[in-house]
């Protein structure tokens, strides 16, 4: 709810700022700060750190507010509508970057006009931009944009769908929306929809009474009982068969189901996520999937960019995907395979890059991985979205370069230099200063 003090000074209002535990400043419109409160001051260095200074450059460590820059800037929406905006931003911290949950409110003097702004700062359960800790790691726009969503649904009782392409990691992100949950004391129960047949999906997912069908000797509780009190995941919803959808649909209308062979309906307790690579409309046109399911299992549809939209965050989930597979190992990319790996388009994602690392692990002997103990198809693929899109100072499209070429050329030095058009010694000097050699 906005607040609406009376119209005074700043240094009377900032006297609101201590109720909040969480960092808390009062802006003006100017994006100037104009009080802090303690947990505020203890974070960036106290008043004289802060105060009179604008809060993108606190913050951001920019020159120009956030939404010069390509970032949602909330005090901007909070003035234009007059409401409470929240955003998920990167902010500089004494201890490094880090997700913040942003929320903004605006401040009406006694005629209904906005005079200030009350900025909160929230870190993130969930995200990290640091490779050491848990979670789920990224910084880029795209990662960021996903990971606001998954803070707002986390907390609620809501229905949500997860979409992205194979190995982006829909299920890691599943289990955070779980944790972040009122349920997370519960069970997380995962079901694997594709391949399962009629009569196989409706036995794991609703359990069986005894001597329901040949085999069944023994009364078995299905995966919706296991889930009771938690969160069951749908993965691969997509690939659920027509016949069973509608078995699907009414235990999720009615919030009861029978087991196999059962006659006294039972009440389900659960948060559902649902996931899938495929195209649901697509699927739907072709009468492949029910409508009605559709719109009760997409009430909170969250799309999980895949890795080539992801500028920027390959050298992070490098260096978390290598502290994880070989923890107390100090081994790096050799700066020619990081090379390859940033021309790459990871047609498998996330989960195809830890499986490329892990390889490599165990190939290196030493504490770096080289171009050599990468797959061969690496070498000569075309640039990835984010290779293409990124603007790099020209002394770092030559470091790239080079370190490409000589990780892919068979021959010798000398042919090499022949072909780049530079003198032998000359080549030697560039790989030398580009630490290439």
């Amino acid at each position: 709810m906005t607040t609406t003090p009376p119209d005074t000074e700043p240094h009377l209002l900032a006297g609101l700022l201590d109720a909040y535990k969480e960092p808390a400043v009062l802006l003006d419109e100017r994006y100037r700060i104009v009080a802090a409160n303690a947990a505020y001051r203890a974070l960036y260095g106290g008043d004289g750190a802060v105060l009179g200074r604008h809060c993108y450059e606190v913050s951001h460590r920019q020159a120009v507010p956030c939404d010069l820059t390509g970032e949602n800037c909330p005090l901007q929406t909070c003035r234009a509508y007059g409401e409470p905006q929240r955003v998920l931003h990167v902010h500089h911290t004494p201890r490094g970057d880090e997700h913040v949950d942003v929320e903004l409110r605006p401040l009406r003097n006694e005629r209904g006009e906005i005079r200030y702004f009350i900025e909160l700062m929230q870190p993130s359960r969930v995200g990290s931009t640091r490779p050491d800790e848990g979670g789920l790691v990224g910084r880029s726009p795209a990662f960021n944009r996903m990971l606001g969503l998954v803070e707002r649904a986390a907390p609620s009782d809501v229905t949500v769908l997860l979409l992205g392409e194979t190995g982006t990691g829909k299920e890691v992100v599943a289990q955070a929306l779980h944790a972040l949950s009122p349920r997370a004391g519960g069970p997380f129960v995962p079901v694997e929809c594709s391949g399962l047949t009629d009569t196989l999906f409706e036995s794991q997912l609703f359990g069986h009474e005894k001597g329901a069908f040949t085999g069944a000797v023994s009364l078995k509780r299905g995966l919706v009982e296991a889930a009771r009190g938690g969160t069951l995941f749908l993965d691969e919803v997509g690939d659920i068969p027509l016949n069973m959808q509608v078995k699907l649909l009414r235990l999720l209308e009615s919030g009861t189901f029978r087991r196999v062979g059962g006659i006294e309906p039972l009440k389900a307790d659960f948060r559902l996520i649902c996931a899938t690579n495929r195209d649901l409309k697509a699927l739907m046109a072709r009468g492949e999937f029910r409508e009605d399911l559709y719109y009760r299992i997409s009430t909170f549809p969250i799309e999980l960019p895949p890795l080539r939209q992801r500028h920027g965050d390959l050298p992070l989930l490098v260096e978390t995907l290598l502290a994880r597979l070989a923890p107390g190992r100090p081994i790096k990319m050799d700066p020619r395979a990081m090379a390859l790996l940033e021309r790459y388009a990871f047609p498998g994602n996330i989960r195809e890059l830890r499986n490329i690392l892990e390889r490599a692990v165990l190939l290196a002997d030493g504490e770096h991985i080289l171009p050599a103990h990468l797959p061969h198809e690496l070498a000569g693929q075309a640039p990835t979205e984010a290779a293409a899109a990124e603007i790099l100072p020209l002394a770092e499209v030559e470091r790239r370069y080079l370190a490409r070429v000589v990780a892919a050329y068979r021959g010798r030095k000398r042919e090499l230099a022949q072909k780049l058009g530079l003198s032998e010694r000359t080549l030697y000097r560039k790989l030398r200063s580009l630490h290439l050699d």
